[in-house]
């Protein structure tokens, strides 16, 4: 387990005001278009290049969209049909715990925990994606992988807080800049921020 110390108080901060603007949500958003012929990734992440097929067809525990951007439909993230496994893999992942509460150190000293703060449910997904074999705090993830916004994911993160976005949608325990957050306080998924001001911009190598 991660000492206390180590999983700043910002989190929790952030975390709070999700929660507490949580009360009037609705359904969940949607995110961007998700035709085959959107061929370009978003401006943070959202996959480029060109696709290798079609990818594999929905099912009830792999929801997929036909497409290069991911969806959110009711609460629930649609994985990208055109995206690599390990991006659709992390999407499937951030869907398994996305009903979590928010618990402070959640997800640190288990993978599958009772509830995640919000690095911990950002390493959730990591390790989902094959990508991470240890949890890591927020201050950890700022020297984590390769800097900059990747083309599928981009971990956004201070000493206090992190998320991610994956092909297009956003996961964080936070819902600021959602105008319409689900409800609860654990890692839920969102739009895309327009400011990420403050926080340093990292991703996995090749992703």
């Amino acid at each position: 387990m991660r000492s206390a110390n180590l999983i700043t108080t910002g989190c929790a901060i952030a975390a709070l005001a999700g929660a507490s603007s949580a009360g009037a949500a609705t359904s969940g958003g949607s995110s961007g278009p998700s035709g085959s012929s959107q061929q370009q990734a978003s401006a943070s992440s959202g996959g480029v290049g060109v696709a290798p097929g079609p990818g594999p067809k929905s099912a009830a525990q792999h929801p997929v969209v036909r497409g290069f951007t991911a969806k959110v439909v009711n609460g629930l993230a649609y994985a990208p049909s055109y995206a690599p496994i390990q991006v659709q893999r992390a999407i499937w992942a951030g869907d398994r715990i996305r009903h979590k509460p928010y618990i402070y150190g959640g997800g640190h000293g288990t993978w599958n925990d009772a509830g995640y703060d919000c690095s911990g449910s950002v390493s959730y997904v990591l390790h989902a994606a094959g990508l991470i074999s240890t949890s890591m705090d927020s201050g950890e993830m700022m020297s984590w992988g390769d800097g900059g916004a990747g083309h599928w994911i981009t971990i956004y993160t201070n000493p206090g807080h992190a998320f991610v976005e994956i092909a297009g949608i956003r996961f964080d325990t936070s819902a600021a800049q959602d105008p319409n957050p689900t409800p609860g306080s654990g890692p839920r998924w969102r739009p895309l921020v327009t400011d990420s001001s403050g926080f340093v911009a990292r991703h996995p190598n090749g992703l």
